[in-house]
């Protein structure tokens, strides 16, 4: 088996348009482009040997006591990896220029900045693209002494070097080294294209105001929230990584930066995550607009109704669960029989046949999205809303493959029931606010129905909980949204007792698992870790329960699972280590609203306090 960072051992840089993962060692291993879903250029992090990679860092082989520490500049996507030994100190400075812009492109820029603060160090570098996904063969062209191209098919990426870099070609790969001393910089500049000619050399003096551009960016646009809370740093750090996260072009954002990372190492549940979920999405704007970034929130709102208007989905419903960040509603799966995949977490797939599920709660995913808004769009806008809502009235009641995509038969989740609920509450909140047409009066019927259905179904009295679908007493942490949601008051009764049932099924020492698949199949071999989703999902649930105690405890110890530079996947592993898709949208999301939540109910216990 080759050798693997933990997957927690990455930064992530972007552009808006696409992002790449630079590990603590200074190997960026996972790097798609022209767009986040286009087919890789680096994926070693798949697989080692085949799928490519570029490294730059500090020969510290002969150096004892040498120490390398990764971390971002303060509220900025600029990532930095340091390079500390007793001969020198140098850093590599990570980042790539923001395209905040509605126009799509085929060239991207990263920017490795190498510099050294003491003493001296000798740097490395070594490039060995591999494009679609390791798949493809290319050629090596040099154009100068600094600069050369790899030819991919249909792609090219340029390689340039500023300083005392030479480049060495190495069959069609390139080498580099270099000794710098203290004050001397050089640079590092990879160039994806589709076409044109090739990239002027920058000048270091270019490429250090680059970078100060950047984190200007960074800044000017954090300054936007309007969070003032407690946990600042680890609420920024999420804010970035969801804008990072979001294609700019479109608006819309991605669920997770990258495919085929396990949920369990040597598992089969390896999926690709960097499509547009209408859930995925729907909460990420929930927490972005909370968070007082309404351009983002308005632009997923646009795309949203876009993919409202148009149908024709894979799936044949009105709406499906996730598109293609252009819309595209094609997701064909395909298994990369030649990846090894994460210490040999295969198969790899590239791609979601998950596309053509039917999951219901969707639909008041996308309502709720849209209800956040004074804006709802022109009347063509609203007449496919409430077509839409119109056709739900007729197709709500039947079972489907709920929201954690399971592969082992449809049921009446109740999940996506609840959901249901929500969206004609909210079509009935927006018609009226509004003052739209629509049949309010039949939405409030079938609101009403889905209640009690739910309140009479999806209760279990042996398990004095609701459960995840109607044919079994399993406990479900995706319920844990019923006091978010509005559908129970979060000190409701029936709502307590079933937070107390997850207390004693679902969590373990703060960390909540999503269900027990073993009791509930769903199709997959194997087990997964907890669902930090489903972690934060419980703290918010606590602190709404008023049982700020537990609450906060939880949430200060979650803080403790974030990566070295605050990022989170999927999952949380039996040791501690982070599992699956990688950062995680679904994470950071949950994050922003357990720390929003916490901070007004420790501010109202507060007020009280002090007011007696």
């Amino acid at each position: 088996m080759n050798a693997y960072p933990p997957i927690a051992d990455h930064g992530m840089v972007g552009d808006l348009q696409t992002a790449a993962l630079v590990s603590s060692k200074g190997t960026i291993d996972w790097w798609c482009t022209p767009r986040f879903d286009s087919p890789s250029v680096f994926a070693s992090l798949l697989d080692s040997e085949r799928g490519g990679y570029c490294r730059l860092s500090a020969d510290l082989a002969r150096e004892r006591g040498a120490a390398v520490r990764q971390l971002y500049l303060a509220d900025t996507a600029v990532l930095v990896t340091r390079f500390m030994a007793p001969n020198g100190v140098g850093e590599v400075a990570d980042f790539m220029a923001p395209l905040n812009t509605t126009t799509p492109t085929d060239r991207h820029r990263l920017v490795r900045l190498v510099r050294v603060v003491r003493g001296s160090l000798d740097f490395r570098l070594v490039c060995r693209p591999r494009f679609d996904y390791g798949r493809a063969p290319h050629t090596l062209e040099r154009i100068d002494e600094a600069s050369v191209v790899f030819h991919g098919p249909r792609a090219k990426l340029y390689l340039q070097v500023i300083g005392p870099f030479v480049l060495r070609p190495e069959d069609k790969d390139v080498n580099a080294r270099c000794n710098l001393a203290a004050g001397d910089i050089a640079a590092v500049v990879l160039t994806s294209a589709n076409d044109g000619p090739p990239p002027p050399l920058p000048s270091l003096e270019e490429l250090v105001d680059e970078l100060d551009s950047c984190r200007t960016f960074w800044h000017k646009w954090l300054r936007a929230s309007t969070y003032r809370g407690r946990w600042r740093d680890i609420v920024n750090r999420s804010a970035i990584t969801l804008k990072l996260l979001t294609y700019a072009p479109t608006g819309a954002p991605i669920a997770a930066l990258t495919m085929g990372l396990p949920e369990q190492v040597g598992g089969e549940r390896n999926w690709d995550y960097r499509f547009t979920w209408i859930r995925d999405a729907s909460l990420s704007v929930r927490a972005m607009t909370d968070l007082g970034f309404v351009e983002e929130a308005a632009a997923f709102r646009r795309w949203l109704r876009e993919r409202i208007a148009a149908g024709g989905t894979a799936s044949g419903e009105p709406l499906q669960i996730m598109y293609r960040l252009d819309g595209d509603p094609y997701l064909t799966e395909e298994v990369l029989d030649h990846l090894e995949g994460y210490l040999g977490s295969a198969p790899v797939r590239a791609g979601n046949a998950a596309a053509d599920q039917i999951q219901l709660d969707i639909y008041g995913e996308a309502a709720d999205a849209l209800a956040q808004t004074r804006d709802m769009g022109d009347i063509r806008g609203w007449r496919a809303f409430a077509d839409l809502l119109d056709w739900l009235a007729d197709h709500w009641d039947r079972p489907d493959e709920g929201i954690w995509e399971t592969r082992g038969g449809r049921q009446d989740f109740t999940y996506s029931r609840l959901m249901t609920w929500v969206a004609f509450d909210r079509g009935i909140h927006l018609a009226t606010a509004f003052s739209r047409p629509a049949d309010v009066g039949h939405w409030g019927e079938v609101r009403d129905t889905v209640f009690k259905q739910i309140v009479e179904r999806g209760w279990s009295a042996k398990r004095q909980a609701f459960v995840q679908h109607y044919a079994t007493d399993v406990l479900d942490a995706s319920l844990l949204l019923i006091p978010r949601v509005g559908f129970l008051s979060p000190t409701d009764p029936a709502w307590l007792s079933t937070l107390d049932a997850m207390d004693q099924e679902l969590v373990s020492d703060s960390l909540v698992y999503r269900y027990d698949p073993e009791a509930s199949p769903d199709g997959l071999r194997g087990s997964e870790g907890t669902f930090n989703l489903c972690s934060f999902l419980y703290i918010e649930a606590l602190a709404r329960a008023r049982r700020l105690h537990e609450a906060r405890y939880a949430f200060d110890k979650m803080l403790t699972y974030a990566n070295h530079v605050g990022l989170f996947a999927e999952e949380i592993g039996p040791s501690g280590e982070q599992l699956g898709n990688f950062p995680q949208a679904f994470t950071h999301l949950a994050l922003i609203a357990a720390a929003i939540a916490l901070d007004e109910q420790l501010d109202e216990a507060e007020e009280s306090s002090a007011g007696g």
